[in-house]
Protein backbone atom coordinates (compact mmCIF):
# COMPACT_ATOMS: atom_id res chain seq x y z
CA UNK A 1 0.00 0.00 0.00
CA UNK A 2 1.26 3.35 -0.86
CA UNK A 3 1.83 5.88 2.22
CA UNK A 4 -0.65 8.09 0.94
CA UNK A 5 -3.43 5.63 0.82
CA UNK A 6 -2.58 4.97 4.34
CA UNK A 7 -5.56 6.04 6.84
CA UNK A 8 -5.06 9.25 7.90
CA UNK A 9 -5.32 10.39 11.59
CA UNK A 10 -7.60 12.75 12.45
CA UNK A 11 -8.31 14.79 15.61
CA UNK A 12 -12.25 14.35 15.43
CA UNK A 13 -13.73 13.35 18.57
CA UNK A 14 -16.37 10.83 18.49
CA UNK A 15 -19.57 12.75 18.62
CA UNK A 16 -21.28 13.73 22.32
CA UNK A 17 -24.83 12.60 23.01
CA UNK A 18 -27.45 15.42 23.10
CA UNK A 19 -27.86 16.50 26.70
CA UNK A 20 -30.95 14.69 28.49
CA UNK A 21 -34.43 16.52 27.78
CA UNK A 22 -35.54 18.31 31.12
CA UNK A 23 -38.25 16.24 32.50
CA UNK A 24 -39.26 13.16 34.99
CA UNK A 25 -37.95 10.15 33.26
CA UNK A 26 -39.12 6.95 34.58
CA UNK A 27 -36.19 3.88 34.24
CA UNK A 28 -36.85 0.28 34.11
CA UNK A 29 -33.45 -1.02 36.17
CA UNK A 30 -32.44 -5.20 36.82
CA UNK A 31 -34.65 -7.17 38.83
CA UNK A 32 -31.55 -9.47 38.92
CA UNK A 33 -29.38 -9.85 36.55
CA UNK A 34 -27.12 -6.79 35.74
CA UNK A 35 -26.50 -7.00 32.01
CA UNK A 36 -30.66 -6.38 32.16
CA UNK A 37 -30.11 -2.88 31.38
CA UNK A 38 -31.13 -1.18 28.38
CA UNK A 39 -28.20 1.56 27.03
CA UNK A 40 -30.99 4.01 26.67
CA UNK A 41 -31.31 3.42 30.08
CA UNK A 42 -27.53 4.04 31.47
CA UNK A 43 -27.79 7.47 29.37
CA UNK A 44 -30.56 8.15 30.92
CA UNK A 45 -29.09 7.91 34.42
CA UNK A 46 -25.83 9.42 33.38
CA UNK A 47 -26.54 12.44 32.43
CA UNK A 48 -29.58 12.66 35.24
CA UNK A 49 -29.11 15.83 37.38
CA UNK A 50 -31.09 14.06 40.30
CA UNK A 51 -32.17 10.19 40.73
CA UNK A 52 -35.19 9.61 43.22
CA UNK A 53 -34.19 6.05 44.08
CA UNK A 54 -36.65 3.53 46.26
CA UNK A 55 -33.72 2.82 48.68
CA UNK A 56 -30.43 4.63 47.82
CA UNK A 57 -27.98 2.19 49.04
CA UNK A 58 -29.75 -0.79 46.69
CA UNK A 59 -29.02 1.91 43.80
CA UNK A 60 -25.09 2.36 44.51
CA UNK A 61 -24.62 -1.44 43.59
CA UNK A 62 -25.96 -0.47 40.32
CA UNK A 63 -24.80 3.08 40.04
CA UNK A 64 -20.78 1.46 41.26
CA UNK A 65 -21.37 -1.06 38.44
CA UNK A 66 -21.79 1.26 35.64
CA UNK A 67 -20.43 4.06 36.58
CA UNK A 68 -23.11 6.45 37.78
CA UNK A 69 -22.33 9.50 39.81
CA UNK A 70 -25.36 11.61 40.01
CA UNK A 71 -26.78 12.49 43.19
CA UNK A 72 -29.44 10.40 44.51
CA UNK A 73 -32.72 10.97 46.83
CA UNK A 74 -34.14 8.11 48.10
CA UNK A 75 -38.09 8.28 47.60
CA UNK A 76 -40.13 5.95 49.30
CA UNK A 77 -43.69 5.23 50.82
CA UNK A 78 -41.64 6.34 53.92
CA UNK A 79 -39.81 9.51 52.25
CA UNK A 80 -42.32 10.51 49.78
CA UNK A 81 -43.75 13.21 51.65
CA UNK A 82 -40.25 15.18 52.46
CA UNK A 83 -38.75 13.93 49.41
CA UNK A 84 -41.66 15.17 46.91
CA UNK A 85 -41.17 19.21 46.99
CA UNK A 86 -37.42 18.67 46.15
CA UNK A 87 -37.86 16.71 43.35
CA UNK A 88 -40.56 18.77 42.20
CA UNK A 89 -38.50 21.90 42.70
CA UNK A 90 -35.92 20.54 40.58
CA UNK A 91 -38.30 19.59 38.09
CA UNK A 92 -39.39 23.40 38.05
CA UNK A 93 -36.18 24.36 37.59
CA UNK A 94 -35.73 22.98 34.01
CA UNK A 95 -33.72 19.92 35.15
CA UNK A 96 -33.65 16.08 34.60
CA UNK A 97 -34.32 13.57 37.39
CA UNK A 98 -34.72 9.87 36.29
CA UNK A 99 -37.26 7.66 38.77
CA UNK A 100 -36.09 4.69 39.46
CA UNK A 101 -37.10 0.82 41.58
CA UNK A 102 -35.19 -1.28 43.61
CA UNK A 103 -35.86 -3.56 40.91
CA UNK A 104 -37.65 -3.61 37.61
CA UNK A 105 -40.30 -1.01 36.36
CA UNK A 106 -41.09 1.96 38.92
CA UNK A 107 -44.83 2.00 39.99
CA UNK A 108 -45.30 -1.39 39.42
CA UNK A 109 -46.38 -2.53 43.06
CA UNK A 110 -43.27 -0.11 43.89
CA UNK A 111 -43.31 4.23 44.82
CA UNK A 112 -43.62 6.53 42.14
CA UNK A 113 -47.06 7.00 41.27
CA UNK A 114 -48.37 10.08 43.68
CA UNK A 115 -44.52 11.76 41.97
CA UNK A 116 -45.51 11.05 38.59
CA UNK A 117 -48.87 12.74 39.32
CA UNK A 118 -47.19 15.86 40.81
CA UNK A 119 -44.84 16.22 37.77
CA UNK A 120 -47.98 15.77 35.49
CA UNK A 121 -50.43 18.03 37.26
CA UNK A 122 -47.11 20.94 37.22
CA UNK A 123 -46.70 20.16 33.86
CA UNK A 124 -43.56 19.01 33.87
CA UNK A 125 -42.34 16.84 30.88
CA UNK A 126 -42.57 12.97 31.78
CA UNK A 127 -40.66 9.79 29.58
CA UNK A 128 -39.67 6.49 30.35
CA UNK A 129 -37.11 4.93 29.53
CA UNK A 130 -38.55 1.05 29.51
CA UNK A 131 -37.06 -2.47 30.49
CA UNK A 132 -36.92 -5.82 32.87
CA UNK A 133 -40.17 -6.11 34.87
CA UNK A 134 -41.17 -9.43 36.61
CA UNK A 135 -44.70 -9.48 35.30
CA UNK A 136 -44.43 -10.36 31.45
CA UNK A 137 -41.58 -12.11 32.60
CA UNK A 138 -43.32 -14.64 34.82
CA UNK A 139 -46.58 -14.51 32.12
CA UNK A 140 -44.15 -15.50 29.48
CA UNK A 141 -42.71 -18.34 31.39
CA UNK A 142 -45.52 -19.69 32.53
CA UNK A 143 -47.06 -21.27 29.36
CA UNK A 144 -50.67 -19.95 30.32
CA UNK A 145 -52.82 -17.30 28.63
CA UNK A 146 -51.61 -14.31 28.24
CA UNK A 147 -53.90 -11.94 25.47
CA UNK A 148 -56.07 -11.43 28.65
CA UNK A 149 -53.87 -10.83 32.28
CA UNK A 150 -54.68 -9.37 35.88
CA UNK A 151 -51.64 -8.07 37.30
CA UNK A 152 -53.30 -8.21 41.65
CA UNK A 153 -49.96 -6.75 43.29
CA UNK A 154 -48.82 -7.97 46.31
CA UNK A 155 -51.57 -10.59 48.13
CA UNK A 156 -52.14 -9.36 51.74
CA UNK A 157 -50.54 -10.79 54.99
CA UNK A 158 -53.21 -11.64 56.82
CA UNK A 159 -55.30 -14.55 56.06
CA UNK A 160 -58.32 -12.68 56.47
CA UNK A 161 -57.53 -10.10 53.82
CA UNK A 162 -56.12 -12.15 51.63
CA UNK A 163 -58.85 -14.64 51.18
CA UNK A 164 -61.00 -11.24 50.91
CA UNK A 165 -58.72 -10.26 47.90
CA UNK A 166 -58.30 -13.72 46.10
CA UNK A 167 -62.18 -13.82 46.40
CA UNK A 168 -62.19 -10.31 44.18
CA UNK A 169 -60.79 -11.31 41.49
CA UNK A 170 -62.38 -15.14 41.27
CA UNK A 171 -64.77 -14.21 38.36
CA UNK A 172 -62.34 -11.84 36.42
CA UNK A 173 -61.86 -13.85 33.18
CA UNK A 174 -58.13 -13.57 32.47
CA UNK A 175 -54.94 -14.86 33.82
CA UNK A 176 -54.33 -13.88 37.35
CA UNK A 177 -50.62 -12.45 38.69
CA UNK A 178 -49.85 -11.85 41.61
CA UNK A 179 -46.37 -11.38 43.73
CA UNK A 180 -45.66 -12.85 47.02
CA UNK A 181 -43.40 -13.16 50.36
CA UNK A 182 -41.50 -16.18 50.16
CA UNK A 183 -42.60 -17.01 53.93
CA UNK A 184 -45.96 -16.66 53.05
CA UNK A 185 -45.84 -18.86 49.66
CA UNK A 186 -47.41 -21.81 51.28
CA UNK A 187 -50.23 -20.10 53.08
CA UNK A 188 -51.27 -18.21 49.99
CA UNK A 189 -50.96 -21.02 47.27
CA UNK A 190 -53.27 -22.96 50.03
CA UNK A 191 -55.97 -20.32 49.87
CA UNK A 192 -55.55 -19.87 46.07
CA UNK A 193 -56.45 -23.69 45.74
CA UNK A 194 -59.40 -23.29 47.88
CA UNK A 195 -60.82 -20.07 46.75
CA UNK A 196 -60.12 -20.50 43.07
CA UNK A 197 -60.26 -24.56 41.96
CA UNK A 198 -57.47 -26.21 40.61
CA UNK A 199 -56.58 -24.11 37.91
CA UNK A 200 -53.51 -24.67 35.95
CA UNK A 201 -50.63 -22.41 37.48
CA UNK A 202 -47.14 -21.28 37.74
CA UNK A 203 -44.72 -20.43 40.35
CA UNK A 204 -41.63 -18.27 39.30
CA UNK A 205 -38.67 -17.80 41.60
CA UNK A 206 -35.74 -15.88 41.19
CA UNK A 207 -36.00 -14.46 37.97
CA UNK A 208 -32.96 -13.76 35.53
CA UNK A 209 -30.90 -14.63 38.57
CA UNK A 210 -28.70 -18.08 38.96
CA UNK A 211 -31.15 -20.02 40.39
CA UNK A 212 -34.08 -18.97 38.29
CA UNK A 213 -36.86 -21.60 38.78
CA UNK A 214 -40.62 -21.68 36.74
CA UNK A 215 -42.58 -24.58 38.34
CA UNK A 216 -45.89 -25.57 36.52
CA UNK A 217 -48.87 -27.71 37.77
CA UNK A 218 -52.47 -27.21 38.71
CA UNK A 219 -52.60 -25.49 42.14
CA UNK A 220 -53.57 -28.28 44.44
CA UNK A 221 -50.19 -29.82 43.50
CA UNK A 222 -48.49 -26.34 43.85
CA UNK A 223 -49.59 -25.77 47.42
CA UNK A 224 -49.02 -29.27 48.22
CA UNK A 225 -45.26 -28.85 46.79
CA UNK A 226 -44.56 -25.69 48.86
CA UNK A 227 -46.32 -27.09 51.69
CA UNK A 228 -43.60 -30.10 51.77
CA UNK A 229 -41.14 -27.38 51.15
CA UNK A 230 -41.48 -24.25 52.61
CA UNK A 231 -38.19 -22.74 53.04
CA UNK A 232 -38.17 -21.00 49.47
CA UNK A 233 -35.69 -18.08 48.80
CA UNK A 234 -36.09 -15.38 46.39
CA UNK A 235 -38.97 -13.07 44.62
CA UNK A 236 -41.83 -14.87 43.79
CA UNK A 237 -44.21 -14.86 41.20
CA UNK A 238 -47.58 -16.39 41.08
CA UNK A 239 -49.44 -16.82 37.58
CA UNK A 240 -52.52 -18.76 37.65
CA UNK A 241 -55.18 -19.75 34.69
CA UNK A 242 -58.35 -17.97 34.26
CA UNK A 243 -61.85 -19.40 35.13
CA UNK A 244 -63.18 -22.51 33.10
CA UNK A 245 -66.50 -24.32 33.21
CA UNK A 246 -64.40 -26.68 35.19
CA UNK A 247 -64.21 -24.64 37.70
CA UNK A 248 -67.72 -23.26 38.16
CA UNK A 249 -69.13 -24.27 41.13
CA UNK A 250 -72.53 -25.93 41.77
CA UNK A 251 -75.20 -24.12 44.00
CA UNK A 252 -74.30 -26.58 46.68
CA UNK A 253 -70.91 -25.50 47.18
CA UNK A 254 -71.71 -22.12 47.28
CA UNK A 255 -74.08 -23.05 50.18
CA UNK A 256 -71.01 -24.74 52.02
CA UNK A 257 -68.76 -22.10 51.34
CA UNK A 258 -71.37 -19.72 53.25
CA UNK A 259 -71.62 -22.12 55.95
CA UNK A 260 -68.33 -21.94 56.61
CA UNK A 261 -67.91 -18.06 56.03
CA UNK A 262 -70.42 -17.52 58.65
CA UNK A 263 -69.15 -19.75 61.10
CA UNK A 264 -66.79 -16.36 61.86
CA UNK A 265 -68.23 -13.70 59.94
CA UNK A 266 -71.55 -11.44 60.24
CA UNK A 267 -73.58 -12.46 57.57
CA UNK A 268 -73.16 -9.69 55.34
CA UNK A 269 -69.87 -10.11 55.62
CA UNK A 270 -69.58 -13.73 54.74
CA UNK A 271 -72.12 -12.86 51.56
CA UNK A 272 -69.66 -10.49 50.29
CA UNK A 273 -66.79 -12.84 50.25
CA UNK A 274 -68.16 -15.70 48.80
CA UNK A 275 -70.37 -13.34 46.45
CA UNK A 276 -66.73 -12.20 45.35
CA UNK A 277 -65.34 -15.71 45.43
CA UNK A 278 -67.95 -16.97 43.50
CA UNK A 279 -68.51 -13.53 41.09
CA UNK A 280 -72.32 -13.54 41.85
CA UNK A 281 -74.78 -10.89 42.61
CA UNK A 282 -74.14 -9.52 46.63
CA UNK A 283 -77.96 -9.17 46.86
CA UNK A 284 -78.53 -12.88 45.74
CA UNK A 285 -75.89 -14.28 48.26
CA UNK A 286 -76.87 -12.12 50.94
CA UNK A 287 -80.95 -13.33 50.50
CA UNK A 288 -79.57 -17.28 50.66
CA UNK A 289 -77.29 -16.26 53.75
CA UNK A 290 -80.56 -14.80 55.71
CA UNK A 291 -82.46 -18.22 54.08
CA UNK A 292 -79.58 -19.99 55.70
CA UNK A 293 -79.84 -18.01 58.95
CA UNK A 294 -83.71 -18.37 59.44
CA UNK A 295 -83.06 -22.67 58.79
CA UNK A 296 -84.25 -22.93 55.30
CA UNK A 297 -83.30 -25.62 53.39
Amino acid sequence: MDLDERPQATDEQPPRKPPLAPGLHIVATPIGNMRDITLRALDVLQAADLIACEDTRVFAKLATHYGIAAPTIAYSDATQEKAEPRVVRTLAAGKAVALVSDAGMPLISDPGYRLVRAAVDAGHPVTSAPGASAVPMALALSGLPTDRFFFAGFLPAKATERRRAIGEVTAIPATLVFFEAPHRLPEALADLFELLGDRPAAVARELTKLFEEVRRAPLSKLAAHYAAHPDVKGEIVIVIGAPSAETERSAGEVDEALREAMAGASVKDAAAEIAARFGLKRRDVYARALEMKRGAP
